[in-house]
């Protein structure tokens, strides 16, 4: 898996390969590739859309720790 940034080029987005990947896969100008498109998750935006999920802690351990025990 690589990470990487999308940077504006004029009126589309870019993505620079890193140099590594450049000379593992031995890339050359003009060469077409085929990659797969993963938006990156950030955990504090996960939290930030179930702020208002109300939910009862201890509930939920009891019944995981229910489960674990079966």
């Amino acid at each position: 898996m690589i990470e990487a940034k999308l940077k504006k080029w004029g009126s589309s987005l870019g993505l620079v390969v890193p140099k590594e990947i450049v000379l593992k896969e031995r890339l050359k100008v003009g060469e077409e590739i085929i990659f797969d498109i993963k938006k990156k998750v950030v955990v504090k935006e996960i939290f930030g859309a179930l702020k208002n999920w109300k939910i009862n802690a201890q509930k939920v351990k009891n019944e995981l720790r229910e489960e674990w025990g079966k």
